[in-house]
């Protein structure tokens, strides 16, 4: 098993959705992330990772770290072992890359 990389690639804030259905304490992108952040995964959740965004994509990070080649029915992204995924947050979602890595996965780090 080796780690999977993971990429901020972008933080939303969908103004006309939260106008619509937000309440008044939501205010711009998620503050958790920032664009261009790395964190690396392995058997467990990144320390400081958003629980929810982890249950979001934990599944993309299993299946990069195993070896998997291609999601989302055969060939919407270009690059090969790469998925691009994002978290639940309908007023803030946070977009990430995720990606395998040639480092090897280990219980102790």
């Amino acid at each position: 098993m080796k780690k999977s990389k993971i990429t901020v690639l972008k933080t939303l804030f969908l103004e006309d959705i939260v106008k619509e259905h937000g309440g008044s304490n939501v205010c711009g992108a998620c503050p958790a992330y920032k664009g261009g952040e790395v964190f690396y995964a392995d058997f467990r959740k990144p320390e400081g990772f958003c629980d929810e965004a982890w249950k979001a994509i934990q599944h993309y990070v299993f299946a990069c770290s195993h070896g998997a080649k291609e999601f989302y029915y055969g060939g919407w992204n270009r690059e090969p072992g790469v998925a691009i995924a994002s978290c639940p947050d309908g007023f803030r979602p946070v977009i990430f890359k995720i990606e395998a890595t040639d480092i090897e996965a280990t219980r102790n780090n």
